[in-house]
Order: structure tokens, then sequence, then C-alpha cells
């Protein structure tokens, strides 16, 4: 499924450049980016999920003390993995927004940025459950799923083993022990048939992989996770996990 590489975990310093792991799903190769996106060569296509842009203004009209400052922070990383790779298509598989009404109080100016981010471009919204629907002024297209190269690119996976599906929703991450410190990371989790993607948003957490809710997904198959480091994203195997 993949080569193994050195696995360095604690660089001090971002490299802007695509990682040197590679991930083959249904036989095609796919380049996961410290940023957590996804790239796919053979269709120019940059594959993200679960930005959860405006969380910080939706716990703050709650009175929760979390500076709004998400958005910004999420679109700065996506702006980077864009230039990074120039995709002529960007997917966003759901749970864009941190909800519907997070949605429609988006202002102008994040519209703005949204339009020259997809300027030249492709660009789809898939629905997810935290915003099941989207303001019209949103550059691209709204969509359930995204069907494309023989790929299902969907917010939540179906809950059976499957294969040719992306899917979020889950925000999952991976914990192992090396040289006698804990380290738990956002990853991308697959079995070689489905792939489950890392949340992309600044203030999004992750949900550890061994945790019964992927269960349904992979059963007792084997999964490699690729973690995402400072310097690169690094492939582990399901035995060097452990549990939260």
């Amino acid at each position: 499924m993949t080569r193994q590489l050195p696995l360095r975990l604690d660089g001090t310093e971002h490299r802007p450049t695509p990682s040197l792991a590679e991930i083959q799903l249904c036989g095609r190769p796919f380049l996961p980016d410290t940023s957590g996106a996804l790239f796919w060569p053979e269709h120019d296509t940059l594959i993200v999920s679960d930005l959860h842009l405006e969380t910080g203004a939706a716990h703050a009209a709650r009175g929760a003390l979390l500076p709004p400052y998400d958005t910004t922070a999420t679109l700065n990383d996506l702006t980077s993995a864009i230039a990074r790779f120039a995709p002529g298509r960007v997917i966003s598989l759901g749970d864009n927004f941190h909800s519907v009404a997070s949605a429609e109080r988006i202002s102008e100016e994040i519209v703005a940025r949204l339009r020259r981010l997809a300027e030249g471009r492709e660009w789809y919204w898939v629905t997810g459950n935290h915003d099941p629907e989207l303001p019209d002024n949103l550059p691209g297209r709204v969509c359930a799923t995204v069907s494309l190269g023989g790929m299902r690119f969907r917010h939540e996976p179906v809950e059976r083993l499957a294969a040719n599906e992306i899917a979020g929703h889950l925000h999952p991450a991976a914990r192992l022990t090396r040289r006698g410190s804990s380290v738990r990371r956002k990853c991308f989790v697959s079995d070689g048939g489905r792939l489950v993607m890392p949340a992309f948003g600044a203030y999004t957490g992750g949900l550890n992989v061994l945790n019964p809710a992927f269960a349904p997904l992979f059963g007792t198959r084997d999964f490699f996770v690729w973690m995402l480091g400072r310097n690169d994203v690094y492939p582990v195997s399901r035995r060097q996990l452990l549990k939260d």
C-alpha cells in the first residue's frame, strides 16, 4: 500500500512543499499534504474536508471564550495548499461551515476571498451534517456527492466495507509512542479501498482511529494511517497505533 518513511514528527519548521509520501487508493496514486489536503494528480484535483469555517464565531455567539480567527487561519492554509498544487478542481467534503447559521452570516470579505481562490478552477461544495444547506453566494457548485474517475466523494462514509470512496466527517487522528514520547496527530486513514480525510479546519480536533466508530468502515481489515507532521506526512501501520 505504501513505502515506509523514517518517522520524524518533531520538526520545528513547516516545509511548504508536497509530501514525499504517496497513498495508493484502488491502484491510483494520491499525494497527501501536511495541511490535511489530498491531491489527485490523475484528475488535477485537490480534496479537503471539514473546514468548519466560522467555528470561533459560532462559539462566541453562544458566549464561549474562543477567538473568532479560525476562518482566516483555515483559509490561509487552504490558500497555501492551492498554491503548492495549482489544481484545476477543488472538492470540499462537507462541514464546510460550522453550522447553517454560520454559513448565512459569512462576511462579503470571506466570500470575496473564496471567489479569488475558485477563480479559473472548478469548485465543489459537498454538503455535510453541519451544513446541509449552503448560501447561494459561494463560488462553484453545491452537491450531496461528487463522482469523478470512478471514485465517489461524500461527507459521511458508508458504514460497510467499501471501495472507491473518499469521505470525511470522522476527523481521524492517530497516536503512537516514539522515543519514549506520545505523539498524537490528525491523519488520513485507508485500507487501500476507501480513505477517510483528516479535518482541515484550524479549530477541529480528531477522533482516534482505534475508536469503535471506525469499526463499521474497516472491521478487522488492516489499514494504514498517514500522520500529519510539521515537515511531511508519515505512513504508520495499524499495529503501531495506540488507543487514547
